[in-house]
Parts: structure tokens; sequence; C-alpha cells
């Protein structure tokens, strides 16, 4: 008879303290808004606190952090390959609605 080994895999109270980290991230991005600081470095403090919790979102809660890196180094370049796909078609939709022809 074979015992079952633990497996290094997440726990409950990791779980726990990553969630607390993101509503402190969430706190943090909450007080910012109501500070008065200049609207470039609140955009700026803003983005980069959201990139931090959406990438602690896809490495604890999406269980990327356990996963093989080639999982992960191929999601990461599509992922920003499809980024700038609509970047590059925003701006065609935008000036598309300006052609349009009245409507008699």
């Amino acid at each position: 008879m074979t015992t079952a080994e633990s497996s290094a895999g997440p726990t409950f109270r990791m779980y726990v303290a990553v969630w607390l980290g993101m509503i402190a991230i969430a706190a943090v991005e909450a007080w910012l808004a109501y500070m008065h600081v200049s609207p470039h470095m609140l955009l700026a403090a803003l983005l980069v606190l959201a990139v931090v919790e959406a990438g602690v979102a896809l490495r604890y809660f999406m269980h990327l952090k356990y996963e093989v890196p080639l999982l992960f180094w191929t999601l990461i370049p599509a992922l920003v390959f499809a980024f700038v796909m609509m970047n590059q078609f925003w701006a065609d939709s935008a000036r598309m609605n300006s052609l349009r022809f009245p409507v008699p």
C-alpha cells in the first residue's frame, strides 16, 4: 500500500494571505483616489497597482505559479499580441464612426 505524498501546491493559509494582500492593494488604490495628487501621478500609480494586482491574481488564483514555465511563456506573448492588435484596430473603429453617411 502506498501513501499519498503531500504536494507543494497551494494551501488555504496562502490563499487567505494573497486575498488580504489584494484587498490591501485595493484599499491603497481607493486611498490614492481621494488624495489630492496630480492626474498624471494618480494614473501612473493606479496603473502600476492594477498591473501588480492582476499579476498576483494570475499567479495564484489562476494557478500559473504551479504550471510549467512553457505555459506561462506561451500565454503572456499571446496576450500582449492580442492587446497590440486591439490597439491597432480601435483607431480605425473610432475613425469609421465619423465617416458614416447621415441617415435621411
